[in-house]
């Protein structure tokens, strides 16, 4: 620590929230040691790829929130919205110059890796990466897992060592000491506070950023205080039904966190300590023996279980791979018998073509993938059993199962609000086959590759007032 350090510096960058957040307090934990205030401070740029009004808006409106929270418990906030690319160039550093730690989030996704990597090469103070991304640490493994049957049979082995630690619930309950840092008048001067009117939405306040206007804020809002009513509403309404409702398009049996969890609203601990809560569960509760399957280890209701399962070994398994491979989106990632099978049927003759721009606009034959598509396009997700048929139609209709990729990751990306995750990426490569099986029989196009067509899904589930509502032009 040099003599000019004045405060703790936390760059939050993935774990945009201010309660149960290990990296958060590891920050505290710095002031306490160290005795100085706390600084938090959140950038967001606007030459990442995919900057546009939603993705922008659902990030500022967590802004909102964290500002109310720390205004609240008297820390020092400082948000930032770069006004045009390269303008906050050197702003981290410059607070850093300040600090006597410098703590941030690991999120092994996107082009954060890249950029906490390049700040600690700058930092001429110390720089941790702390990571608060799930219910099993990123370091616990040692490799990466190929199906989620051998990933949860780890889990089952491993997963109760951590079951104990969990992040402060509420940090700021005990804010004594954390307060009172100050950010030099020439860093603020140089290097704006987020406008009020920015944080607040205010209609027209993302006009001047030179982002992608054309993709239009969610109805869906962000930050942590929506993220917490989400999951309570969940709670009261889906989670009852969730076993026998969950891949109903037309039910509220999904849980609509994955956009919060994305963006670190809402933490993975805190949901399962609600689930714990309601089931009256303790950890001696648990199966003896790792067994793999997805219910009977957790010994709770079939409800429970199955939405632990999406939650923890379905998210957790993307993180898996991401923490290990920065490939996790690349072709050549795909399992060796799923590159074989679309290899031998890449010349198939396909009945249907469609560019990107047709898929895009959901023109395509299909009503339900239209309203699929749709649904992305206006609210910045797909009902989960959907988005599943919305894959595997796209390589059903495209040119070469790269360009289907392409397609895939161009469009989830884009308008996604949970895009650009460890999750969505293992979601989209399931649709080529990672973390899958070889299936019979072999079909044309797919090969081996699980088949889904429209057809069946809605025998399977009700679609009629779904496709109606989202239809293109509705």
């Amino acid at each position: 620590m040099h003599s000019a350090a004045k405060y703790v510096l936390y760059w939050m960058i993935a774990n945009r929230r201010v309660t149960h957040n290990f990296a958060l307090d590891r920050a505290i934990e710095h002031c306490r040691e160290l005795k100085k205030p706390l600084v938090i401070f959140e950038a967001l740029r606007c030459g990442y790829e995919w900057a546009s009004d939603r993705m922008h808006r659902f990030v500022i409106d967590g802004m909102a929130d964290n500002a109310a929270a720390c205004a609240k418990a008297g820390v020092t906030y400082f948000p930032y919205v770069e006004p045009k690319p390269g303008d906050g160039q050197g702003l981290l550093e410059t607070l850093a110059g300040e600090a006597c730690v410098v703590v941030t989030d690991e999120y092994p996704c996107f082009f954060l890796p890249r950029m906490v990597e390049a700040a600690a090469k700058k930092l001429k103070v110390r720089l941790e990466a702390v990571d608060s991304c799930g219910m099993l640490p990123l370091r616990a493994t040692e490799r990466i897992f190929t199906t989620a049957h051998s990933f949860r049979r780890f889990l089952q082995k491993t997963l109760p060592n951590h079951l104990g630690e969990a992040p402060e619930a509420a940090q700021f309950k005990k804010a004594d000491g954390l307060g009172g840092a100050k950010i030099a008048p020439e860093i603020l001067k140089k290097w704006r506070m987020a406008d009020p009117k920015v944080l607040a939405g205010e209609g027209g306040s993302l006009a001047n950023f030179p982002i992608d206007h054309a993709v239009a804020p969610s109805p869906i809002r962000g930050g942590e205080t929506t993220a917490r009513r989400r999951m309570k509403q969940f709670f009261e309404i889906g989670f009852p039904h969730y076993g026998t409702q969950r891949n109903e398009p037309e039910k509220a049996g999904q849980s609509g966190l994955s956009p919060y969890l994305h963006f670190g609203f809402i933490s993975t601990h805190e949901i399962f300590e609600a689930i714990a809560k309601r089931e009256k569960w303790t950890p001696a509760k648990l199966a003896v023996r790792a067994h793999g399957s997805r219910e009977g280890w957790w010994n709770m209701s079939a409800n429970a279980e199955g939405f632990l399962d999406e939650l923890i070994t379905w998210r957790e398994v993307g993180y898996n791979f991401s923490s290990h491979s920065d490939k996790y989106g690349d072709y050549d990632s795909l399992p060796d018998w799923a590159k074989k099978t679309l290899r031998e049927h890449a010349r198939d003759e396909r009945q249907h073509l469609y560019s990107l721009e047709e898929l895009e606009a959901g023109q395509t034959y299909d009503a339900l993938w239209n309203a699929a598509q749709m649904q992305l396009v206006r609210e910045g997700w797909i009902h989960n059993y959907l988005r599943m048929l919305w894959g595997k139609k796209i390589l059903e209709w495209s040119r070469s199962p790269k360009d289907a990729l392409r397609a895939l990751i161009q469009l989830n990306n884009k308008y996604g609000l949970d895009g650009r995750d460890p999750n969505s990426y293992s979601g989209i490569f399931w649709c080529l086959g990672r973390y899958d099986r070889a299936w019979g029989p072999e079909r044309a196009i797919f090969g081996k590759i699980r088949y889904m067509s429209s057809e069946n899904t809605a025998r399977k589930v009700r679609v009629k007032n779904y496709v109606k509502k989202y239809a293109p032009g509705k």
